[in-house]
């Protein structure tokens, strides 16, 4: 197919969501959630950004520049959020004030191991369901099996469910403004600044890191990160209409810095329209369980084990707000491959998997599923919506989410050999 193909494909599938969109989903939220994913699944594959990427990156090729960004993100994103804070009731708002417990420490380090082997994470997965169907297929459905089995823990042990710190506002988490309520802005001045701390010191231990690695000689860089930089040095001047336009518009790559900035953007967004951050992880273990119903088993049996209500597994799937918005960042990563016309060329390069490589895909997969449910979220859960929170949850995660990625690298080469600095880029 050749690439004008695709872009038509692109702009009348684009067209085509809308719409369909528009007039089928029920009331403009369930829409907004649809745009919100066809936003995040297009900057996230326009960018090459991704959170397994942080980690994974760093071990296998040296580069910490996602990690930085990464950073970046989570501290512009926490300080436009005090917009919606200052002189209102955050409890008001849906604020992933997570707890702090021995399950946030051991969801870390599983969910960090498990996207280790899969090169993925909880929305990476879908963005990869485009380009990389067979691995996002074995560890979408064991990822879904994993939060479905974790269910259970979830819902009844008091070392995932419940506190050891907790601050004034919220009773089960750490709010960084209530320790500092003195500071004359309800304590968001206090949080902002320590916020803008720990920033510096996850990106001084990265530089330093990625500073040991080039003088060992050990760097390898990601070529992604190399064609981001290379694009934006070629000579930007163009006619209006052109193939060079086109390319600048729809199939230059983002810079990181530039997907950063759109993803943040549609977060405050999120943020502001349902006053609630980015979710993605727990609707997989209802898909698992709606799985199970179309294999025969009772709807009744499957919600009594996870502890969920019924509907869930049985309602319409286009009424749950993350059902659509998964569905969306899906959708959006398939019109960014078309728009660029690069869809069948990353499509076919996808399709090839080892049996080993099937395995450790389910391993992962299950792992990352399980974490979520210790630590009660997955990289947008646990991680980039608590810390744009202002929740100290989000730093304990990252912390040892960065160990289990390095324990699941560690093993992950010792049983590909040869084949550990595959999907560098992922």
């Amino acid at each position: 197919m050749k690439k004008n193909i695709e872009y038509i494909i692109g702009f009348l599938l684009l067209a085509a969501i809308l719409v369909i969109g528009k007039n089928s989903l029920e009331g403009s939220m369930l829409f907004f959630r649809l745009i919100v994913g066809l936003g995040l699944g297009y900057a996230l594959t326009r960018s090459f950004f991704g959170f397994a990427g942080s980690v994974n990156r760093s071990y296998r090729a040296g580069s910490t520049k996602l990690m930085r960004t990464l950073i970046l993100l989570f501290v512009g994103t926490a300080i436009v959020s005090t917009c919606f804070f200052i002189g209102q009731d955050p409890t008001q708002y849906d604020l992933w004030i997570n707890p702090i417990n021995v399950g946030l420490i051991l969801g870390g380090i599983t969910f960090g191991f498990g996207m280790a082997f899969c090169s993925c994470c909880a929305s990476g997965v879908l963005t990869d369901i485009v380009t990389g169907l067979p691995r996002a297929l074995i560890t979408i459905i064991f990822f879904g099996m994993g939060v479905y089995v974790g269910f259970p823990v979830q819902n009844s042990a008091t070392w995932v469910s419940k506190t050891m710190f907790s601050s004034q506002t919220f009773e089960n988490g750490v709010f960084l403004p209530d320790l500092f309520k003195w500071d004359g802005l309800e304590g968001y001045l206090g949080a902002i600044i320590l916020t803008i701390l720990f920033a510096c010191i996850a990106i001084w231990i990265a530089k330093i890191y990625e500073d040991k690695r080039k003088a060992k000689n050990s760097y390898t860089g990601v070529d992604t990160e190399v064609a981001q930089v290379k694009v934006y040095n070629d000579d930007k001047q163009f006619k209006l209409f052109s193939q060079k336009t086109y390319d600048i518009l729809f199939v230059r790559p983002w810079t990181l810095g530039m997907g950063a900035v759109v993803i943040g953007g549609i977060f405050i967004l999120l943020m502001g329209v349902t006053k609630a951050g980015w979710g993605a992880s727990t609707p997989y273990g209802f898909w698992f369980g709606r799985l199970l119903v179309a294999f025969g088993m009772s709807p009744e049996s499957i919600a009594s084990f996870a502890g969920k209500p019924v509907e869930m597994f049985t309602g319409p799937f286009f009424q749950n707000a993350i059902n659509v918005q998964n569905v969306g960042i899906i959708l959006g990563t398939l019109i960014a491959l078309l728009l660029s016309g690069s869809f069948i060329k990353t499509f076919k390069e996808g399709l090839s998997i080892t049996f080993k490589e099937a395995l450790i895909y389910v391993i992962g997969g299950f792992a990352m599923g399980f974490g979520t449910r210790l630590s009660n979220g997955c990289n947008v859960g646990a991680l980039y919506t608590p810390i744009a929170n202002f929740s100290l949850s989000g730093w304990i995660f990252l912390v040892f989410l960065v160990v289990g990625g390095i324990i699941g690298n560690i093993v992950y080469k010792k049983i590909m050999t040869n084949k550990c600095c595959e999907k560098q880029s992922a």
